[in-house]
């Protein structure tokens, strides 16, 4: 099993760049001020600002980037993505749901602003993210797609659809591998997909581009859940900003109750295989594939 990896100078800068540009796109778009409703407001950039890898953003423009497009017309679009998965943990968070208390470190919406208003911050931030795709400055067309994918994969045939079999799992003894990977592959795996497909139109992928980065996605969410569950397990709360053993409390079957903590290593490091090899359809991919391994390399 690798150890943890460490990034190269280059990708450290290839990635800090990307991220750099999503904050201070993110900041812009939520530094509202004087609405009499500011405490919303104030939720909502709360929750997107304290943290976070933004692997999604990165991932729409860094598939932007392999398709040789220009990322200026993709950052509208990664920025409401997060947005979109920023309200997926605020809601997650809340009693009726996960009921958690930390989120990256820090009290999660609820906790800070109360029940009522980290519902609505959850509201606003969906709604805000399809107003911000509306207006990305490209042609209508692109957008089009665009905006249909964020709906497709975050509604109920994608992310939601995948929580709502997660709620249904819970203290279920006799779930099977493969319907615990159907309820990731829409849950964790369908915004992953989301932003590989974004990336791609915002690039003018060609079709042989298209299988590829799907491939990708399919792979890297399924490798990003089971890293999560064993996180769970032999995580450090400080490093991972919240609480272990949730999973355990909750009653749900995850891949380390499975296939053990090694066994669940072994499929993630197996998926991440898949999705690197995707990747190498790409000129330059050097990076990405780097940055690949290092998420795996994350936990172990």
């Amino acid at each position: 099993m690798n150890n943890k990896v460490v990034l190269s100078e280059d990708a450290k800068r290839h990635f800090e760049s990307y991220i750099n540009l999503i904050n201070v796109t993110l900041d812009d778009y939520l530094s509202v001020r004087g609405l009499p409703y500011q405490i919303v407001a104030d939720a909502c950039k709360y929750s997107v600002e304290n943290g976070g890898k933004r692997l999604r953003p990165i991932i729409v423009l860094e598939f932007c980037k392999l398709c040789k497009g220009n990322i200026a017309d993709a950052i509208s679009f990664a920025c409401a993505l997060e947005m979109i998965h920023t309200y997926s943990l605020i809601h997650d968070d809340l009693p009726c749901m996960d009921n958690d208390i930390f989120r990256r470190g820090q009290e999660s919406c609820h906790k800070k602003f109360g029940e009522d208003y980290a519902l609505l911050a959850g509201d606003a931030l969906l709604t805000y993210a399809f107003q911000i795709a509306s207006n990305a400055g490209v042609p209508p067309a692109k957008t089009v797609r665009c905006i249909r994918a964020l709906a497709n994969y975050a509604g109920i045939f994608g992310m939601i659809g995948g929580q709502t079999l997660d709620i249904q799992n819970e203290g279920r003894k006799d779930l099977t591998l493969e319907e615990l990977a159907e309820t990731h592959r829409l849950k964790t795996g369908a915004l992953f997909r989301a932003a590989a497909e974004i990336g791609c139109i915002t690039g003018n992928a060609t079709c042989q581009q298209y299988d590829a980065a799907r491939i990708f996605a399919e792979n890297i969410g399924i490798a990003f859940q089971i890293i999560d569950d064993v996180l769970d397990v032999i995580g450090n709360p400080e490093e991972l900003g919240k609480e272990v053993g949730q999973d355990i409390e909750n009653d749900k079957v995850t891949y380390v109750t499975l296939l053990g903590v090694e066994g669940a290593k072994k499929l993630a490091e197996k998926h991440t295989e898949k999705a690197i090899k995707a990747l190498k359809t790409f000129e330059n991919a050097e990076l990405a594939i780097e940055g690949t391994k290092y998420l795996l390399g994350r936990t172990f």
